[in-house]
This record gives structure tokens, C-alpha cells and sequence, in this order.
């Protein structure tokens, strides 16, 4: 299975800039995910989907402001940061642009003194580890000097922050947001728990495997990220009654299902844990749990395109794709929503 089997011609004018001023009136395109079957609806259409005794699973993981923009200390010379994973209390695995200037040892000044960082170590694909050092709380300073960090492909300014975050976000820690959440509206989550759908909150912490494109020709090489998950025992219970009721279990968005994917056992039951997962889902793949999935449309050569052919098969995927760029739907983060049944 080549990286090339998933790649489809994507105009740039198709790429959503800015989010709707009605999160939930993005388009919808549903996809059967047996018969390749293609609907076009609204967002809010979403209910004519869901049935009684249905759970619907959500990733409550909230975006942190993890772009920093600072200068080296000696030079003046412009850096800019992207947290990506706290490892210890002060220290953090980042991306830094420019790389190359900075070695262990570079002092890296941000908001005029408030927040330094030290590099201490380069690791893993050229990521350095720093130290910050500040008086204060640290998540106050970030929120004070951070920018959200939205995706390269999205070159406008995000003018309200709460719009790169799901109304149900509550837990900070991703350097990305689970974007296929961000057409729900407290209104439009209500309406679903009056139907008898459940709705089951777990947590995965989106970090590296976002911002990384699939560099192997062989699918089969790429090699995923760890993020951080959770999931508790009010989740793990939902999401094990509705299976033994004959219930589905549809997630929101692709890092939902990857969590419940990871920690299901063979028989497809959860438990409560925690942890770090690596998990990659592509065609050929056999889910434990997932039902059906909610999610946005995705990049060409990405590993959130092969989760979805995972689920209804490469040709319905790539088919359905080639006929949301002929409707002109808004693609990636904050772009419409396709719904797989």
C-alpha cells in the first residue's frame, strides 16, 4: 500500500480560512460506509443520523496558545516555538523555527524577560527539549504572550481564540485542536441527549503526528507519534453498555477514535486507563469498537485519510472526496464536515 494511493487534487481556494459564524451550519456529506453512498446535508441534519441508544463519543482535550514567538538572547535574532509535549514540570518537547541556531545551550527570550527558555537537548526528528524558567504561573504567562497554532495551510489571524476550541473542551494540553468537533454547539448536543443518544467524554492530548506528513513511500513505515490519552470510568461504562445493548458507537472526530481504538481489548471491551499511544490505523485495519465516525475532510497523503478509508474503503473515500471538491465544500480544520455511517 503506497502513500500515493491516497492522494487527491485538492484547489487552494477550497481551504477554509476562517470558521463560520454558526459553528453548526457547515455543510455535512454523508457516507455509507458499506455502499459508498453519498448524501449532502447541514451539519445539524446530523440528527437524522443518530438513534436512540447510540453514544456518541467526543475528545474534551483543550488547545493550549503553544505558538510562542521570541528572540535569541545575544543576537535579537527572531524565533518562533511550538509546544508540543510537557515533559517535565518546566521542560518541554518543542518545534523550533529556525532549527539549526538553536543548540543546547541557547537562551531564547519571550515578552521582553517575562518567559525564558533554555535549550537542553535535541531529540527525536530534530525536536528540542526546553526549559522555561518565569515567576508566576505558567499557564497565565502563556496564555499572555501564546498564539494558537493553527495549521500552516491556514494563513489568516484567528480573531477569537475560542473558535480553535470545541464548546465541550476542558482538559489543556493539545497542540491541536479536534477539529471535527468544532460544528457542535451546546443547542445541537442538547437536542442529542433528548433523542437517547449518550454522549461519552474521553481525552487525547493532539500533538506531533498533526503536523507531520507521511514521508515513506510504503504506508506500512510510517512510523506515528505518541499522544497522551484517557479514558474514566463513566466512559469506559457508556461505551461498554451501548456495544451490549446493540448500540454504535460513533466518534467525533478521528483522535476519539483512536483512543477508544487503543485501549479496547481483543473482545472490544474498555476499561479505565490511561497512557500513551502510537496507534495508526489504515486499510485493513479491524475496529474494535468504532461504529461510525464524524469528522472533517483531510489532507491528501495523510494518516487521517487512511483512518477513514480504514473504515469505508479507499475507492468510497477518495470517490466521496472527488465529489466534495466538485460541490465546493470547505476542507481541513475549519472547513465542512463528512459524516461515515
Amino acid at each position: 500500500m503506497k502513500t500515493s494511493d491516497f492522494y487527491f487534487d485538492l484547489p487552494q481556494e477550497l481551504i477554509a480560512q476562517d470558521p463560520l459564524q454558526d459553528r453548526s451550519s457547515s455543510r455535512l456529506l454523508v457516507l455509507g460506509k458499506e455502499d459508498g453512498s453519498i448524501c449532502h446535508r447541514h451539519f445539524t441534519d446530523i440528527l437524522e443520523y443518530l438513534r436512540e441508544g447510540d453514544c456518541l463519543v467526543l475528545n474534551n482535550t483543550k488547545v493550549i496558545p503553544a505558538r510562542l514567538y521570541g528572540v535569541r538572547e545575544g543576537t535579537g535574532a527572531a524565533i518562533e516555538i511550538l509546544l508540543l509535549k510537557r515533559k517535565e514540570k518546566n521542560i518541554w518537547e518543542t518545534l523550533v523555527k529556525p532549527g539549526k541556531k538553536a543548540k543546547p545551550g541557547t537562551r531564547i527570550i519571550f515578552g521582553d524577560g517575562i518567559l525564558v527558555g533554555e535549550v537542553v537537548d535535541v531529540v527525536e526528528e530534530g525536536n528540542r527539549l526546553i526549559r522555561f524558567t518565569y515567576e508566576g504561573v505558567f499557564e497565565e504567562i502563556l496564555d499572555r504572550l501564546g498564539e494558537m497554532p493553527l495549521p500552516p495551510y491556514i494563513t489568516h489571524k484567528l480573531q477569537d481564540k475560542n473558535r480553535y476550541q470545541t464548546v465541550y473542551a476542558k482538559y489543556e494540553g493539545s497542540a491541536a485542536a479536534p477539529t471535527a468537533g468544532l460544528h457542535f454547539t451546546p443547542e445541537l448536543l442538547e437536542q442529542v441527549k433528548q433523542m437517547g443518544v449518550r454522549i461519552a467524554e474521553v481525552t487525547l492530548h493532539v500533538g506531533l503526528g498533526t503536523f507531520r506528513p507521511v514521508k515513506v513511500d510504503d504506508v506500512t513505515q510510517h512510523h506515528m507519534h505518541s499522544e497522551f490519552y484517557m479514558i474514566d470510568d463513566t466512559a469506559a461504562r457508556i461505551i461498554n453498555e451501548t456495544k451490549e445493548k446493540g448500540g454504535r458507537v460513533i466518534c467525533v472526530g478521528t483522535t476519539s477514535c483512536r483512543t477508544i481504538e487503543s485501549a479496547a481489548d481483543e473482545q472490544g471491551r474498555l476499561r479505565p486507563c490511561s497512557g500513551w499511544t502510537e496507534i495508526f490505523i489504515y486499510p485493513g485495519y479491524q475496529f474494535r469498537i468504532l461504529d461510525g465516525l464524524i469528522t472533517n475532510f483531510h489532507l491528501p497523503e495523510s494518516t487521517l485519510l487512511m483512518l477513514v478509508s480504514a473504515l469505508a474503503g479507499r475507492e468510497h473515500v477518495l470517490a466521496a472526496y472527488e465529489e466534495a471538491v466538485r460541490e465546493k465544500y470547505r476542507f481541513f480544520s475549519f472547513g465542512d464536515a463528512m459524516a461515515i455511517m
